[in-house]
């Protein structure tokens, strides 16, 4: 069982890259990101073809969340609980029913926060502060759980190529990263770091300053998971091959491989 997050920075613009990629990585649930549509405008037709159920949580031109999945796809939540004049579309939750058990999945386009001093730097630590008390939630059910999107949050410095170049954005301010520590000290398990310490994996490389070419990339793609979903994790990788066809996402997913037993 394989569940990966991929933000693919505009679904319909990138819908044969995205086609050719669950083909290969034959994942078997994805969380995608920033589809820049509109539900309607959704490419449904197409990711049915290519075997998936879905569910979505669109927004015209910005944001917009997905979940597609080779299992039926049950009680969809859109939209973030905690402020109900939130119309961004920034986060679809749903139970995926797995033959002898169910786990719930959701798909997380984190706000970027910047410019600092701007009023997007507190809607980003409001909104996960909305995640955390919902998440405290979710695992009262004791069921596996997996968070997986994009975050915008450089975790350590580590996670980036030049931490310099980022002391002065919201990824990577002490206040994003004390609120994703509080996330994961819930009793979250950061999937790449359960399997690896190592320096250099990232997940996103600018279009800007030859970044790709020079790997001058950053980790904020991630995938958290509840105790129960961690005890089935048995491995993680990072698709950076992705990055380097022709019209890429700025973002390659992230995929990890899960053994669940049944209930």
């Amino acid at each position: 069982m394989t569940i990966a997050t991929f933000n693919v920075n505009s679904v319909r613009q990138r819908l044969d890259a995205l086609i050719a990629w669950l083909g290969e990585s034959k994942a078997d649930i994805v969380c995608l990101q920033e589809l820049k549509c509109e539900d309607h405008a959704f490419p449904r037709q197409a990711i049915e073809d290519a075997g998936y159920h879905l569910a979505v949580h669109g927004q015209k031109t910005f944001n917009g969340v997905a979940i597609l999945s080779k299992f039926p796809i049950d009680d969809v939540l859109a939209g973030l609980p905690g402020d109900a004049e939130d119309q961004q579309a920034r986060y679809l939750e749903a139970v995926i029913s797995l033959p002898g058990r169910a786990i719930r999945v959701a798909s997380i386009y984190l706000p970027n926060g910047n410019p600092l001093g701007s009023d997007k730097f507190p809607y980003k630590l409001g909104w996960m502060k909305r995640l955390h008390t919902h998440v405290q939630g979710l695992l009262l059910h004791e069921d596996p759980l997996i968070l997986a999107g994009d975050y915008n949050v450089i975790p350590e410095d580590r996670d980036c190529r030049d931490p310099a170049a980022w002391t002065n954005d919201a990824l990577a301010q002490p206040e994003s990263r004390q609120a994703w520590r509080a996330l994961t000290h819930l009793g979250l398990t950061e999937a790449l770091r359960a399997i690896s310490d190592d320096a250099g994996r990232y997940t996103f490389w600018d279009y800007q300053a030859g970044a790709w070419q020079r790997d001058n990339g950053i980790r904020i793609d991630h995938l958290l998971l509840s105790p129960q979903a961690a005890d089935s994790l048995r491995g993680v990788r990072i698709d950076k091959h992705v990055r380097g066809r022709e019209k890429p996402s700025d973002h390659v997913p992230v995929l990890a491989q899960f053994e669940f037993a049944a209930a």
